[in-house]
C-alpha cells in the first residue's frame, strides 16, 4: 500500500498573513511541518503543495519535494487533489501546514486503517477533557457508529446528553485526512452540500453524498497556528520538547 503525505501551504492567511513563512525557533513554520512529517517515518513519499515560489524554495532547501498548484482552490482538499491526480499512489494524508508538531503513532494508527478494504476516508479525533470545549463553536465535535464510523460532525455539542448516566464521551475532531485517492478526486468535484454550507465543515460533504468517515482515536494534542499568539505557544512547547530530550 503506497501512501503519500501531501502538505498543502496556501501563502495568504487572512488572520495571520505569511504565518507558513514566520520563524519557529530558527526555521519557518513550514519547514518545521515537514521535517516533522517526514521525521515519523510512515510515509513512502511527503510533498508541499503551494502556490508562493518562496515557500518552495524553503522546503527546496531542505531537499524537499515541491508542487507548485497551477489554479486557485477553496480548500486544502482541492489543493492537494490537484498534485494527487499526478500520482501514483493508495492512499493519500492531507497534512495541515500550520501544524508543525506531527505524532508517529496518530499517523501511523490513521494509515493502517485502509487494510479495512471498507475505509475510504478516515480521519482523527480525541477526547475533549475540559468541559468548556464541548460548547465552543471553534472545536468541532464528532459522533460514531460501534465500529467508528462518523455519523455527524458539528460545532454544536453534540451529543447532548439529556442522561448523564448515559455515559457517553464527547470527541474532538482534529483535521489530518486520509484518503483513498478515487474517493478524494471525486470529493473535490462534488458541489459544496447543503449541510457543509450551514456549519462550514467540508467533511460534511462527503457524510451528504453516502460516504462515513472511519475515524481514529488519539491522545494527541495537536498544535494549530491560526494567529499570532498561537505562534508563541508553539515557540514555547518547541523548546520544552527540546530541553527534555536534552
Amino acid at each position: 500500500m503506497k501512501t503519500i503525505a501531501l502538505i498543502p501551504a496556501r501563502f495568504g492567511a487572512t488572520r495571520f498573513p505569511a504565518k507558513l513563512l514566520a520563524d519557529l525557533c530558527g526555521k519557518p513554520l513550514i519547514t518545521r511541518t515537514y521535517l516533522s512529517t517526514m521525521d515519523t517515518g510512515v510515509f513512502d513519499r511527503v510533498m508541499v503543495v503551494t502556490d508562493h515560489e518562496e515557500i518552495a524554495d524553503v522546503i527546496r532547501g531542505e531537499g524537499g519535494e515541491v508542487f507548485l498548484s497551477q489554479k486557485e482552490h477553496q480548500s486544502g482538499s482541492d489543493r492537494i487533489a490537484e498534485a494527487a491526480e499526478s500520482l501514483e499512489a493508495d492512499v493519500i494524508v492531507n497534512v495541515q501546514g500550520d501544524e508543525p508538531f506531527q505524532d508517529r503513532k496518530s499517523l501511523s494508527d490513521l494509515v493502517k486503517v485502509f487494510l479495512d478494504d471498507k475505509v475510504e476516508v478516515a480521519s482523527l479525533m480525541s477526547p475533549i477533557k475540559d468541559p468548556a470545549l464541548i460548547h465552543n463553536p471553534n472545536i468541532v465535535k464528532v459522533v460514531t457508529d460501534k465500529e467508528g464510523f462518523s455519523l455527524y460532525f458539528s460545532r454544536y455539542p453534540i451529543p447532548y446528553v439529556r442522561d448523564e448516566g448515559a455515559g457517553v464521551r464527547h470527541y474532538r475532531h482534529i483535521g489530518i485526512y486520509a484518503y483513498r485517492k478515487p474517493l478524494l478526486m471525486a470529493f473535490t468535484q462534488w458541489e459544496k452540500s447543503p449541510l457543509e454550507k450551514a456549519e462550514m465543515l467540508e467533511q460534511l460533504r462527503i457524510l451528504e453524498n453516502g460516504h462515513s468517515i472511519r475515524m481514529v482515536e488519539t491522545d494527541h494534542q495537536a498544535v494549530a497556528i491560526d494567529v499570532p499568539e498561537d505562534l508563541e505557544k508553539a515557540i514555547r512547547y518547541y523548546k520544552e520538547q527540546t530541553s527534555e530530550r536534552d
